[in-house]
């Protein structure tokens, strides 16, 4: 009779595991809409014009006083919204571990990146520091809410799941990305027939990504459920939160170790992203439909990517797999450099070559981190993985900004992030990830 009990309790256990992964899945499908329609496929190319439509006669916009070239605004403006996240991830972490109130503040994040994105809507004319604006706010709050959300994977999944979980999470999230892109299409392509100007087209898909993340987060913030930690002693807020997090960490100077690889690559993984339809309007003067079409590309084959790598994780392991996708990025962005100008079909193979590594190598990575993480302080060390993921991915849109300001050349911006690739392998290759596993207090795997 014990032993029926024990199996019953077990089972169930198991069924409201799987139903809180299966709700954890969909504030993947709610935020990615807005990294794929808003960050990687319109509000570059489209606060762009806006920005050039404002800018003076030597293509220079004025944002407080300052002149910067109208063509790198937008990266600016990225760079800017990464460095606010810096500031308020680690008080919203911190807040989050000693509180176990996590839905909270993930409820509050995402909600306020979705009203930001859905006033897109009103982004015309001259009006690029509206623009700036909403896309800090927009991209500050995605970075916070992210980093929630990416703490409650150790708390759903037990070790030897987490591969799999993760690699789901952001295969639904692809997915979502690729149906919300083709009706994008739909639409933009026939704007007319639906009584809009191509401008107000692009306001909409704009603004229906915030409507989005809206509506769907719901579903996680209902199945997801808070757990209350044990009592720590408060270190403080603000920044003695963080100097308590990072003397923390450097307790576990391996979890560090792969952190600080972790925000080279994935810095370069982040621009590639976000610069990605800038490169190619501005420089193969490629259209928003072939830019749209490519992107949706990249989504199917995500999808794709992100399941295949998970299988590799389980035959060779997750480190190995990641390096693997690393030497796939360099190869990819390298070969985008020689692209030739309007040459749509070259540019839709160098998005099938993206689409495939891009998800897996994001998806492992966080499940690599999450067996690094001491029990009990999953958000306040997930905050520092955020500042690695979007928190620190400033310094290569500020680079590929620099670049073009300084060359006038998108392929010598583009061609400038191959060295993050190339210093993120070597630094991850040293990282001995089995004892970084056992040194923080976490089972070892059998395969890792």
């Amino acid at each position: 009779m014990g032993t029926d009990t024990l199996r019953t309790d077990a089972a169930d256990g198991a069924a409201d595991r799987r139903r809180e992964q299966r709700g954890w899945y969909f504030y993947d499908w709610a935020c990615s809409v807005y990294s794929t329609s808003v960050l990687t496929v319109f509000l570059g190319p489209y606060l762009t014009s806006v920005a050039e439509s404002a800018a003076d006669g030597d293509g220079y916009v004025h944002p407080l006083g300052i002149p910067v070239r109208a063509g790198s605004f937008f990266a600016y403006s990225v760079s800017l919204s990464v460095i606010v996240a810096v500031l308020v991830m680690p008080l919203v972490g911190a807040a989050a571990d000693r509180s176990g109130r996590k839905k909270p503040l993930l409820a509050a994040a995402a909600y306020t990146g979705a009203a930001a994105t859905a006033g897109m809507f009103f982004l015309d004319g001259d009006r690029y520091l509206l623009g700036g604006v909403l896309l800090v706010v927009a991209n500050a709050a995605q970075s916070v809410a992210m980093m929630l959300y990416n703490s409650y994977l150790p708390q759903i999944a037990p070790p030897e799941e987490r591969d799999a979980v993760s690699s789901r999470g952001w295969a639904f999230g692809y997915a979502a990305g690729a149906l919300v892109l083709i009706a994008n299409l739909i639409l933009y392509t026939a704007h007319d027939s639906f009584g809009l100007s191509e401008s107000a087209a692009v306001r909409v898909c704009l603004a229906s990504a915030g409507l989005w993340w809206g509506a769907f987060a719901l579903i996680p913030l209902r199945r997801l459920r808070d757990r209350r930690t044990p009592a720590r002693e408060a270190a403080g807020t603000g920044w003695k939160q963080l100097a308590a997090t990072i003397r923390d960490m450097r307790r576990h100077p391996l979890t560090l170790a792969f952190l600080l690889a972790y925000l080279v690559y994935n810095d370069g993984i982040q621009t590639v992203i976000t610069q990605a339809s800038v490169y190619g309007s501005e420089e193969l003067g490629l259209g928003q439909s072939t830019l749209i079409v490519a992107v949706l590309l990249v989504q199917v084959l995500a999808v794709v990517g992100a399941l295949a790598l998970g299988r590799l994780a389980r035959t060779y392991g997750a480190k190995r797999t990641i390096l693997g996708s690393l030497v796939a990025w360099t190869a990819t962005l390298a070969a985008g450099y020689f692209l030739p100008a309007g040459a749509p079909m070259w540019f839709f193979v160098l998005a099938a070559g993206i689409g495939l590594v891009l998800g897996g190598s994001q998806a492992l990575s966080r499940s690599l981190f999450s067996q690094l993480v001491p029990p009990g302080k999953e958000a306040e060390y997930f905050s520092a993985y955020e500042l690695s993921d979007r928190g620190m991915s400033w310094l290569g849109p500020l680079l590929f900004g620099l670049t073009y300001q300084l060359t006038g050349s998108y392929r010598d911006a583009i061609i400038s992030l191959v060295a993050f690739f190339v210093l993120g392998f070597v630094l991850l290759a040293r990282v001995p990830v089995r004892r970084a596993i056992g040194d923080a207090g976490n089972p070892v795997p059998e395969r890792i």
